[in-house]
Formats: C-alpha cells, sequence, structure tokens
C-alpha cells in the first residue's frame, strides 16, 4: 500500500516513529510534511492535504499528526469518503479498519510515545475491512450522511 504521512508542528514529535513502523511494512510513503516543529502548521492543513491524497488515489489510507490528535480527527472527517478517528489504543487501531473502513489513524503526539506510535500504525495498517453485510450497511449509513450533507 501507499501510506500519506502528515504531520504539524506539533506532531512532529512523531514524524520518526511513525514513518520507521509504516516502512518496516513495506509500504511505499507519500510524506506530506511537516519535519519542522518552528514552523507553525495548521492541522486542518495537513488534514485537507491528507484528505486530498486519499481521495485522488495517490494513496490507500493515510497516518495524521497533531498534538492531541483530536483537532486532527476533526478535521480530516469533514472531508467526504476520509473516515478518520483518533486512536491510541491498538485494539481501536485496528476494529476501525475492520469494522468501519477507517481509512486514516489520527494520533496524538502529546499523548501516545514513539513505541505505542509504532504498535498503533503496525495495528492500523494491518488490518483489512471485513465487509460483512452489517459492516456494508453500516458504511453505506455514513456515505448517505456525506451526501446528504454536501
Amino acid at each position: 500500500m501507499r501510506i500519506a504521512v502528515a504531520f504539524d508542528h506539533r506532531g512532529v514529535r512523531l514524524r520518526d516513529p511513525v514513518i520507521q513502523a509504516i516502512g518496516a511494512l513495506g509500504h511505499d510513503i507519500l510524506d506530506l510534511g511537516t519535519d519542522d516543529a518552528s514552523v507553525r502548521i495548521d492541522y486542518p492543513d495537513k488534514a485537507q492535504e491528507l484528505g486530498d491524497a486519499i481521495r485522488n488515489a495517490e494513496t490507500e489510507r493515510g497516518v495524521l499528526v497533531c498534538g492531541s490528535g483530536v483537532g486532527a480527527s476533526i478535521a480530516a472527517c469533514k472531508l467526504p469518503g476520509i473516515r478518520a478517528a483518533i486512536c491510541h489504543d491498538t485494539y481501536s487501531a485496528h476494529q476501525g479498519v475492520e469494522h468501519d473502513d477507517m481509512n486514516v489513524l489520527c494520533l496524538g503526539s502529546e499523548i501516545v510515545g514513539p513505541e505505542l506510535a509504532r504498535e498503533l500504525v503496525r495495528a492500523f495498517l494491518g488490518a483489512e475491512f471485513v465487509g460483512e453485510e452489517r459492516y456494508v450497511r453500516r458504511l453505506r449509513k455514513v456515505e448517505e450522511m456525506e451526501r446528504a450533507h454536501v
């Protein structure tokens, strides 16, 4: 898979562990930056870039990191077709993909340390959408909600 990564100025703290984890799994990386904590970068801008990369089929999934993960998740979910969630435990990181077809993992660099970040990325990228009827039905309802509010 090709995975987009994006970090705001606070998210940079997890940049190396996230990129290392993705690379160790053999995935290609689309690096949308930033790599400099001294330059303020607004998380909605990074969410837009990452979401556009997925929506334009440049990548299949993404990892988006800000200070808490909350802002990144909120911003990314505003984009049709983006199913982003903040995950700070491995169960949510894989279950979000398996049951909800989550395509963006949001992390908080002030909440998650480097080793947990690696574990979360591994769980997220190792999971596949189950595709059972009940999950597909729910996903269609989410997609209908998106279309109704565009």
